[in-house]
């Protein structure tokens, strides 16, 4: 029998018995996260009980009477007469928890959120569409934004106040408003002054719209390469120079855009690009941050030296990581960029592969109520576990009787030693294996499309260029289970949790699924792969292009309709979908020969231009894009006679090389013939006298094929813009 939730009104009886129900059935692997327990058994159950996400699912026991977002809730609270309370987090949100545990979780907040407001909880992973609206109108009325979000609208969904995490009372947590009181001032002028929040409301909702909305001409051309150079150069300014990333905390992977300071430095021979590149990656390699026993890297760090992670693991930080290190180690050939890129892989095979395939969204920072307890050591701990080889595991990572947080340590490298990582390689397994031993982490096991996108192209592209076959089965694998499960009625959805998500997918579920099924047709041409991204490229012109201005909507044209249809304007820890979706259809357009891809995304690129030459800085993905468009498109297939071993040292040359963009196809002569009936680079390409044969292509003109290693290094060396030996 469920406890009538304090404040609420009635429920409906066939509700309820749904709901009591659905609270039986919770499995034994995933109890209810709530205090308020009767003979083990939650006392309170909500409406999210019926939802799939975890997020929502976390908070189904609390005596809140949570809504999921619809309709339905929003005509509730208009017949009421009472504003919205809108709550948006996600499953491995620390600050969400706390919030959760400290407000939600009580019942005299409960009882006011119930009887003043009807109140709405939002995953912002399955729709990024709603958190980016009431995040712009969170920033804008407060400078920052963040998890947990917290939003008061009106019955039609307009916002009027907002913040992120508050603390229950005021004085809980310093001077910090308490929740409580907020919620009766709030309510409290709801009733009493209409005219005051209509203002407010008018006010905050224009100024949504501007922001969101697209706005100003688009540029008569591309963008030039100088917003580049201008954006590197900011970079540059604010470089730490002793531990990479940008000066000060927190700091976020994403702060420094890596890959982009590869390619200029590639392009330009800039050697500071490079060493900001170098500095940045080598100092999160060494840093808690890097997960140094288990592989892959925590969100961000919370101090400047890459030391004290917040510890939860997202897949799109790993995957955007893994591309970024082994696109290092093309550019440096280090050892350990390779090594990271090959740890932080397997550590996403192990511990995020989904029960019925694909990836995972993330694990939390926090087990046995405790953020970090599954990942930190005692001195103590590491001596008992290692015995005779704890001096020198200690000396290596840094662990102390102090510690280095919270009298704990988190394992770091202050002095880089490959050579000493290799020999404490025994050392790390045990302490591995003991820390699985403890309580593990939350791990939300839904499957998104974009995300699983990016890891199809990080593992498609590491596997190819660090020669790991493994990798590459496993984004086929991956790309199989997305296009198999998450298509419905031949339309991508958001993604998959027991069954595909009702909510049809974004922009950035298109174009990084895209991106990935390319990078996927280069490491392993089979032509279901091109086949599938061409498919993807026409649902984005089709449901999300602009054809008015150019680029792209982040919604789809039949997706709900919020307040505003939003253009995203920077690229953050995760690319824009518009950023990645201009890479991927320069490089269909290379692979292909379609020009039509080409036009679309050069339409993108005149879209942003004007915004990009104001603020290089905000879309540093978007930059790739744009250098990519520069470029002459280059056409590169390596072939050998069925049946004869591949040409090693041609394919390593071919792995070096920088090829970002390019249309590449290596594989026996069958498959690139196979390849052939979907890309027309690959149409004749067939060995020479019986012999590993490459050819190499610019702007749809090819040189003379080569036969050997150093020819092919030669080709692949040439640089846009420059004489190539033998032309006039």
């Amino acid at each position: 029998m469920l406890d009538p939730l304090p404040g609420a009104p009635p429920r409906p009886p066939e509700l309820d018995r749904r709901l009591a129900e659905a609270a039986a059935r919770r499995a034994p692997d995933d109890p209810p996260r709530t205090h308020h327990l009767r003979d083990g058994r939650p006392r309170f159950t909500n409406r999210l009980v019926l939802e799939r996400s975890p997020y929502l699912r976390q908070h189904a026991h609390n005596p809140v009477d949570w809504w999921p977002w619809g309709a339905e809730a929003f005509a509730e609270a208009a017949a009421r007469g009472v504003p919205v309370f809108l709550s948006v987090g996600y499953s491995t949100c620390h600050w969400c928890h706390v919030m959760e545990g400290e407000s939600f979780e009580d019942e005299t907040i409960a009882g006011v959120l119930n009887g003043r407001y009807v109140p709405i909880k939002v995953d912002r992973e399955e729709r990024p569409d709603v958190d980016q609206l009431y995040m712009t109108a969170v920033q804008l009325l407060t400078g920052h934004g963040g998890w947990p979000m917290s939003v008061w609208l009106t019955p039609d969904g307009k916002p009027f106040f907002g913040g992120t995490y508050f603390p229950p009372r005021d004085q809980a947590r310093g001077g910090m408003r308490g929740f409580l009181p907020v919620l009766e001032e709030i309510s409290a002028v709801h009733a009493g002054d209409p005219a005051r929040v209509a203002q407010a409301t008018e006010s905050l909702t224009a100024a949504v719209r501007t922001a969101l909305a697209p706005h100003g001409p688009p540029g008569a051309a591309l963008p030039a390469l100088a917003v580049v150079g201008a954006a590197v150069e900011s970079w540059l300014r604010q470089l730490d120079p002793v531990h990479g990333g940008v000066r000060g905390a927190p700091k976020f992977p994403s702060s420094m855009p890596v890959r982009l300071l590869l390619r200029h430095h590639r392009r330009t021979g800039d050697p500071r690009s490079l060493d900001a590149a170098v500095r940045t990656l080598e100092g999160m390699a060494g840093g808690g941050l890097h997960d140094q026993l288990g592989g892959g890297f925590h969100r961000y760090s919370t101090d400047e030296r890459w030391l004290v992670p917040h510890f939860e693991k997202m897949l799109y930080d790993n995957a955007l990581l893994i591309l970024a290190y082994a696109e290092g180690w093309q550019v440096t050939g280090s050892e350990r960029f390779a090594r990271v890129a090959r740890d932080t892989v397997e550590m996403v095979l192990r511990d995020f592969a989904a029960p019925r395939g694909g990836f995972a969204s993330a694990s939390d920072a926090d087990s046995e109520g405790e953020e970090g307890r599954c990942f930190t050591w005692s001195e103590a701990e590491v001596r008992r576990l290692l015995g005779d080889e704890a001096d020198r595991f200690c000396r290596h990572f840094g662990v102390t009787a102090a510690g280095n947080w919270d009298g704990a340590n988190v394992l770091h490298v202050p002095r880089p030693d490959e050579a000493e990582w290799r020999a404490l390689a025994a050392s790390r397994r045990t302490l591995l294996e003991a820390r699985g031993r403890r309580v593990q982490p939350l791990r939300d096991d839904k499957v998104l499309a974009c995300w699983n996108g990016l890891m199809i192209e990080a593992l498609a592209f590491a596997g190819r260029v660090l020669d790991e076959p493994r990798w590459v089965a496993a984004a086929a694998s991956t790309a199989d289970f997305v296009l198999g499960h998450l298509v419905v009625d031949g339309r991508l959805r958001r993604g998959w949790l027991g069954g595909p998500s009702s909510t049809l997918a974004f922009l950035d579920d298109h174009a990084f699924l895209a991106a990935g099924l390319l990078e996927l047709f280069a490491a392993t041409p089979e032509p279901r792969w091109l086949t599938s991204a061409v498919t993807l490229a026409e649902a984005i012109e089709r449901h999300f292009g602009d054809r008015e201005r150019g680029g792209w909507f982040q919604s789809a044209d039949d997706h709900e309709r919020l307040l505003v249809r939003e253009k995203q304007a920077h690229d953050g820890a995760e690319p824009a979908g518009s950023s990645v979706a201009v890479q991927a259809l320069l490089r269909l357009s290379a692979f292909t020969g379609d020009d039509r891809w080409r036009e679309a995304a050069d339409r993108a690129l005149r879209h942003d231009g004007p915004a990009l030459e104001a603020a290089p800085t905000a879309r540093s993905e978007l930059l790739l894009g744009l250098e990519l468009a520069h470029q002459a498109p280059r056409e590169v297939v390596l072939t050998w006679p069925d049946g004869a071993a591949p040409p090693v040292a041609m394919l390593d040359v071919l792995r070096r090389a920088p090829l970002a963009g390019a249309a590449v196809i290596s594989g026996p002569a069958s498959t690139v013939a196979r390849a052939a009936r979907v890309a027309p680079v690959a149409v004749g390409r067939g060995p020479i006298d019986g012999r590993a044969t490459a050819f190499v292509c610019e702007r749809r003109t090819c040189r003379l094929p080569v036969f050997d290693p150093a020819s092919l290094d030669r080709e692949l060396g040439h640089r846009v813009g420059q004489g190539h030996p033998g032309e006039a």
